[in-house]
């Protein structure tokens, strides 16, 4: 109903634009109206098929409807590997869509991440089946449906993980950490982590061919840890 209102309030600023000759808000208007029948007979933006191109009429309403869904099931302990009859229902109401579904078993893990000792919280992890906390799957998953990824930067004061888009040029990638880094960037020094971490060092990835030199249409790569230089 939020959605219907914010559709209903365009509608009539692209009224008035038509009225006064805007073909452009002409067809943006047939889009809403669209979207408007789609909401009043108690559906979801995302269920509105719609081209590419006319999605840009509601991009700046942010519709409540059009942002993906998770659906977290929260189980007893010794349902947090296989899940149970309930996460069963879900996983069969769920089955004509794409949305992500997890199971997770809060209170205990809610019990393990209180331990001090990382070692610890892994072996009571691994006593209830788990290999990892849900928390982590849950992050995962949200940068899958998301379309996110992580660079990083690695200097001697400290280490930061980056967010940006999957398919962020170098440049753009740069522009998240400041924005003086896309406006005067030249090139980024790349490492992948796995190289990296199994080298150990930046001079022994050098050593070992496994630093790179990109220019401005390189695309960023999830683990990339990245230099960049840049002057402006």
């Amino acid at each position: 109903m939020k959605d219907l209102e914010s559709v209903e309030k365009k509608i009539e600023r692209l009224e008035r634009a038509t009225r006064a000759g805007d073909k452009e808000a002409k067809h943006g208007l047939e889009v809403l109206n669209n979207y408007r029948d789609h909401f009043e007979g108690f559906n979801n933006a995302r269920t509105l098929e719609v081209k590419d191109d006319d999605r840009k009429y509601v991009d700046d309403l942010f519709l409540l409807t059009m942002k993906p869904v998770m659906y977290v099931c929260n189980v007893d302990q010794t349902s947090a590997v296989a899940g149970n009859k309930y996460v069963e229902k879900v996983k069969d109401f769920l089955k004509e869509s794409s949305h992500e579904i997890l199971v997770i078993a809060g209170a205990i893990e809610a019990e393990i991440a209180e331990l001090e000792n990382s070692e610890d919280r892994l072996a009571f992890l691994k006593d209830a089946g788990l290999d990892e906390p849900g928390v982590d799957k849950l992050v995962r998953a949200a940068y899958k449906m998301l379309n996110l990824q992580t660079f990083f930067t690695v200097g001697p004061m400290e280490i930061r993980a980056w967010t940006i888009k999957k398919g962020m040029t170098a440049p753009q990638a740069s522009g998240v950490i400041h924005s003086d880094l896309e406006r005067g960037f030249i090139r980024a020094e790349v490492m992948k982590y796995q190289d990296f971490i199994s080298l150990g060092s930046e001079h022994a990835c050098k050593e070992a061919g496994k630093f790179y030199i990109e220019g401005k249409n390189y695309i960023v790569q999830d683990g990339d840890i990245l230099h960049i230089r840049f002057n402006v």
